[in-house]
């Protein structure tokens, strides 16, 4: 059985997800497609609009067949770490493809990107540090560099200020860094882009979109049409149970207990905490009302949104720069659900999996393991936190789900 892998948050599932899943399996004419899903916090440091069975249900219910988690440790990483865990699983469980959606829909352009760095790494990396000493963010300055190289050595390249784009890129130098023969293949975005809106007539539309009509109208059903049935009817019914969807915002008052309770020295522990910031982070949430009025406070031209988003994750989970150096690579595959096509593949392919395939945790002595099964856990405490009775599935108790 042929299998393509994807990358994917969900963050929810919607209509363009549906498209690239259907896009991907014909492309890469495989029989099964297999997802490799962030859990309860995702690449830009922030908690899931809803949990990860949730998502998984969604997943399933649009298609994938086989649903693993990616680490905590890999899925709330900046983007190198993030793919390199994702393409180490995809390879690992045995994907002969894997297809992401990228803004240029090409796969030759991102070779071609691929090449020209690291062909001239020295004079890339040397282009970064003379932009970071102008003060400006680390993002920038990979930008700044790579705008460099590419008019100095002209060839068509993929842009790589769009965030589809820098991913894609990440995935394919993973794949290559890993030495593994995993095939990519990329989709075409279409319609709507990262950051766009919801636009009147159109079904699809970017989960941040999504996220952001959800987060400012009063009803479910301004998204609706640019949800599959059954992803709206999963998001229908944890606003249902909980009242809310789970955001930054909602956990603010958590976060904010978080921060205050440590010294300066005590937040320098935890991962991407860089030595400075610490003073000013407490500082701010003793006199925000809210995340957002925390956030504006502690933005900064050196500190990207999504960089102190991760900060805070990491403070959050009590994740620590000890813990982070001492993982290298994934160590297990978790199984959070299949279907029945996703069922025959794994026995099928069970002796080729190159890594322990984890269906119970609750008897598994695993680091990496133990610190996705602590982030669900606060993230679950902060979604029930005020309700009658705990409904989210005890991770370390829940089997994968079976669709």
């Amino acid at each position: 059985m042929q299998a393509v892998g994807i990358v994917v948050e969900y963050n929810p599932f919607h209509n363009g997800h549906a498209y690239h899943l259907e896009q991907a399996k014909k492309v890469a004419q495989a029989d099964i497609v297999i997802a490799v899903m962030s859990g309860d916090f995702l690449q830009r440091g922030e908690p899931a609009m809803v949990d990860k069975w949730t998502r998984t249900k969604m997943a399933l219910a649009g298609g994938v067949d086989i649903v693993i988690e990616l680490p905590y440790v890999y899925s709330t990483a900046p983007a190198t770490d993030f793919a390199k865990g994702a393409i180490s699983l995809l390879s690992a469980i045995g994907c002969d493809s894997f297809a992401f959606g990228s803004e240029d829909g090409s796969i030759q352009p991102f070779m071609n990107t691929f090449q020209l760095i690291n062909s001239h790494r020295t004079e890339y990396n040397a282009l970064i540090k003379e932009s970071l000493k102008t003060g400006a963010s680390y993002p920038k300055s990979l930008h700044y560099a790579y705008e460099q190289l590419s008019q100095k050595f002209p060839a068509t390249y993929i842009d790589l200020g769009q965030p589809n784009n820098i991913l894609g890129f990440h995935y394919i130098e993973a794949a290559i860094a890993l030495g593994s023969n995993i095939k990519p293949l990329t989709i075409p975005r279409i319609v709507a882009g990262y950051h766009d809106a919801l636009q009147e007539g159109a079904t699809i539309a970017s989960a941040t979109g999504i996220r952001k009509a959800l987060a400012t109208t009063n009803t479910l059903q301004c998204v609706q049409d640019f949800l599959p049935k059954s992803s709206f009817e999963y998001i229908a019914d944890w606003h249902g149970t909980y009242g809310e969807f789970a955001s930054w915002e909602t956990f603010w008052p958590f976060l904010q207990f978080t921060l205050i309770r440590h010294t300066p020295h005590e937040l320098t522990r935890y991962a991407e905490v860089s030595e400075g910031i610490e003073n000013a982070l407490i500082k701010a949430a003793k006199t925000s009302y809210s995340f957002s009025s925390f956030m504006e406070k502690i933005k900064s031209k050196r500190y990207t949104w999504t960089r102190l988003q991760r900060m805070l994750t990491h403070i959050y989970t009590g994740f620590t720069k000890e813990q982070l150096q001492s993982f290298d690579a994934p160590s297990s595959i978790r199984l959070l659900g299949m279907s029945k096509k996703g069922q025959a593949y794994l026995g099928m392919h069970k002796k080729d999996i190159s890594l322990p395939l984890i269906s119970r945790v609750a008897a598994i002595d695993d680091a990496m393991l133990a610190v996705d099964i602590h982030a669900a856990e606060v993230y679950n405490l902060s979604v029930e936190h005020g309700t009658k009775e705990y409904s989210l599935p005890k991770d370390y108790q829940t089997p994968p789900i079976r669709f």
